[in-house]
């Protein structure tokens, strides 16, 4: 054997007998549960049936919420407060807080569905526009328009025009009494716009993802909700607890909201939802009291 051989050797030898390597023990995961089984149609049926289920929705709640991240190199986290939510499809909602204690208004949020109103009785202070933002503020909670509850709430149907693609994957969790790890199996649901024709024949043509929705694979209900914007990042990332049924309709008790693009973050505790009570138009108006300065935004 020649001389550079023998040195390869020498310097092979200790890994192959494991000289050179350790083991150590870690802790295995506890499958959550046996995985049930369906295909992209199943999902987006099932999807679709939900939305189909829900009309109106009324639920008293609990607000928390926070601003900053690692961009702005410190976090503001705000007390908890009360409030109430009203949804009505296709596209109205009212949201109001409550000053703890007092029970007083901290803020009221109505929208028909087109532009919205938002009073401020402790500043004396009111705000009309557009539903989504087309100028974002430097405030990131001047930034939350009623489109992020209603992308939120409850899951959007599919409709038929989009594509979609489906992937499997897990989760892995610490349960907080056990300290024991937990692995759920899920499925990644993926939502695209349908592809555009390539302007240069051999190219491939590209779709632009919409939206992500990830399934507990136990129950094969919704865990996570993540809406990306026109530039292929992540706007609105919706995260839902535990469901509990409110006759015949299973509902998130929790719903958590993170912008990470505006680094703002609202966690909803729900209360008993009613679903499907006849909401009048005038429940989705707000009055701005006499003497409030009145801000418009695009």
């Amino acid at each position: 054997m020649r001389r550079d051989g023998w040195k390869l050797l020498a310097l092979l030898l200790p890994v192959l007998t494991g000289c050179l390597s350790h083991t150590r023990k870690l802790e295995q995961p506890k499958l959550a549960g046996a995985a049930m089984n369906a295909d992209a149609v199943q999902l987006v049926e099932a999807v679709n049936r939900r939305y189909e289920q829900v009309n109106s929705i009324t639920a008293p709640v609990d607000f928390a919420a926070s601003v900053g991240g690692a961009h702005k190199g410190k976090q503001t986290d705000y007390t908890t407060i009360p409030g109430h939510i009203l949804f009505r499809k296709p596209a109205m909602v009212r949201v109001l807080g409550l000053v703890p204690v007092l029970r007083t208004l901290a803020f009221d949020l109505a929208s028909n569905g087109q532009s919205f109103t938002l009073v401020i009785p402790s500043k004396g202070r009111a705000i009309e526009g557009s539903n989504s933002v087309t100028s974002p503020t430097a405030n990131p909670l001047e930034n939350m328009r009623p489109e992020i509850f209603l992308d939120s709430l409850v899951i959007h149907s599919i409709a038929s025009d989009r594509i979609v693609t489906v992937t499997n994957s897990s989760a892995t969790t610490q349960d907080p009494r056990s300290k024991q790890l937990i692995e759920t199996p899920q499925y990644d649901l993926t939502v695209l716009t349908p592809a555009k024709q390539p302007s240069t024949p051999g190219l491939a043509a590209v779709a632009k993802p919409r939206r992500v929705i990830h399934f507990n694979r136990v129950d094969l209900m919704p865990t996570e909700q993540d809406i990306y914007n026109d530039d292929g990042a992540i706007e609105t990332q919706v995260i839902y607890g535990p469901y509990q049924n409110y006759n015949g309709i299973p509902f998130p008790t929790t719903i958590t909201i993170n912008r990470p693009l505006d680094e703002y973050r609202i966690a909803i505790t729900v209360g008993k939802a009613t679903f499907n009570q006849p909401l009048s138009d005038e429940q989705f108006q707000t009055k701005i009291p006499k003497g409030y300065k009145l801000e418009k935004m695009p």
